[in-house]
């Protein structure tokens, strides 16, 4: 099965690439990158079929992890390099900061520290909902780092999570996520969001053959 959607993949791309001659357009084939999503037990199956994609005269070879738009997917999706990789340097930049401190005010240091977190860590957290808490825990050591940079605190102080919570009205790495995806269904019900997004919402009231059901009357949404 997994060959035959090679297959099928392969056929789509010898026509996207006849495609792009007609219009005179040309593949970047050091921006293309390939990557083959699955469990551990389904992406051996490809074999010789998954290893590269022939793309008219280019050749897209495969890799285990991609970066798309800052974030690294793997080919298991459990998003470990995707956090191992912020962690390692959002800490780099922590460090940078941290030396600026002392010639910064409080509220110069914590709009400096704000804007890092929104930009850094809040940055496609949707993607990470649903992670086990040792990935979870990882972000919200560097979210306490922050918070500690803010305050101008060391790391063994008391009363951390008393300044974030209250003080920086911060919350913790995993309400971040869920918020930001309540927010994103909240803009996609009222059509607020991209289309894109908006046609994957789609309430089970909506569906004929569903309405009766108690989903339905909870407003649920379809799971493809």
């Amino acid at each position: 099965m997994m060959a035959s959607i090679a297959v099928r993949l392969e056929r789509c791309l010898v026509e996207f690439c006849h495609w792009m001659s007609s219009d005179r357009l040309k593949l970047n084939a050091d921006k293309t990158e390939l990557l083959w999503a699955g469990s551990r037990c389904s992406c051996p199956l490809l074999g010789d079929c998954g290893s590269a994609l022939q793309f008219g005269v280019d050749t897209v070879v495969s890799s285990n992890d991609v970066r798309v738009l800052g974030v690294t997917l793997s080919s298991d999706l459990t998003m470990d390099k995707h956090v191992s990789n912020v962690c390692s340097a959002d800490f780099y930049r922590l460090r940078q900061l941290r030396r600026v401190r002392r010639s910064l005010d409080s509220e110069s240091a914590a709009m400096l520290v704000h804007a890092f977190v929104m930009f850094r860590i809040d940055y496609c957290n949707v993607l990470l909902a649903g992670v086990p808490k040792a990935k979870s825990d990882k972000l919200q050591r560097l979210l306490n780092a922050a918070a500690r940079l803010v305050s101008d605190t060391s790391k063994f102080d008391r009363g951390l999570m008393q300044r974030m919570h209250v003080d920086l009205h911060w919350l913790d790495v995993p309400q971040r996520v869920k918020f930001k995806l309540v927010s994103m269904m909240h803009n996609c019900l009222h059509h607020k969001a991209p289309r894109y997004l908006m046609d994957c919402c789609i309430p089970v009231s909506d569906v004929v053959s569903r309405r009766h059901l108690r989903s339905a009357r909870r407003h649920h949404l379809v799971v493809p």
